[in-house]
């Protein structure tokens, strides 16, 4: 492969991500601040480093998959900042779901040393990450989309170009929006049904039927389908705590973007609150 990746970020997503570009042969440098995520990426053949400043030297294109908006700026600031280390030239992809005034600020300063930004935010978690299911929604030039591409076709089943900078992290803020609603839809409807002594497998074949369901929904109620003592397993209870930290993190910023828009999302708004008892966590105060 002629581009060189480099990737910052090695989680639950960014891990199978950046695996995927190793196994498709492209020379591949990785950072993360885990060292055991760092041995298992160096195990497959991808080159580890110890600041972001090392990995911006070694490569081409970066993808940055980073929990927020605070730290997608610690990676690319600073004296040991990707831009700290990038040539001209050399594009960054922003994968993490953060503000996409964050984007354009980030772009700004890449700008100054010759650097490129697209927002690539992507759609389908881990399984997607894995399987090379998963969907990119880039904001950004055609041109450094199309230079990147490659790169993204490693780990995409999709990739839809949403227009100018920022549009991608805007688009993954209003899908995932959609995505938490749904789940907060499904959680009271199944909920309701319990409670007034209705079968919970028919409203699910009903609304599956209709199309009310997703399979994303149906997906997600399977968390309230294991038993009572596996759901309150400590095991169990980290990943729900999980899930509803980044959901109420994805949801806070869709909020604050919202009040840069102008435009109240009242129903968000509650959403965000109650993601812990959509989950299921057991945790009064955050119920």
């Amino acid at each position: 492969m002629g581009v060189r990746s480099g990737f910052v970020g090695l989680g639950n997503i960014g891990a199978p991500m950046a695996e995927r570009l190793v196994k498709a042969g492209f020379e591949t440098a990785v950072y993360d601040v885990n060292a055991d995520a760092l041995q298992a990426l160096a195990e497959l053949g991808a080159k580890t480093v110890g600041r972001c400043r090392e990995l911006a030297a070694v490569s081409d294109v970066v993808g940055v998959c980073v929990r927020d908006d605070r730290d997608v700026e610690a990676v690319v600031y600073g004296p040991d900042g990707l831009l700290a280390g990038a040539a001209p030239g050399m594009r960054i992809a922003l994968h993490s779901t953060v503000l996409p005034s964050t984007v354009r600020r980030v772009a700004e300063e890449a700008a100054k040393v010759g650097v490129s930004v697209v927002d690539a935010c992507i759609t389908g978690g881990r399984i997607g990450a894995v399987q090379g299911t998963l969907t990119y929604i880039v904001g950004g030039e055609v041109g450094d989309l199309e230079y990147c591409r490659p790169a993204f076709e490693t780990s995409a089943a999709k990739i839809v170009h949403t227009g100018e900078l920022g549009t991608g992290a805007a688009t993954k803020l209003c899908n995932n929006l959609m995505t938490y609603l749904s789940f907060a839809s499904a959680y009271e409807s199944m909920l309701l049904a319990k409670h007034a002594g209705l079968s919970q497998e028919a409203l699910e074949e009903v609304t599956l039927s209709n199309g009310n369901m997703t399979p994303t929904m149906q997906a997600f109620l399977g968390l309230h389908k294991v038993s009572a003592e596996q759901r309150q397993s400590e095991d169990m209870q980290r990943m729900l705590a999980g899930f509803t930290d980044l959901a109420e993190k994805d949801l806070a910023v869709t909020l604050a973007y919202a009040r840069e828009v102008g435009v109240t999302l009242p129903a968000t708004a509650v959403c965000q609150q109650i993601m812990a008892r959509v989950y299921g966590v057991d945790d009064e105060r955050r119920r």
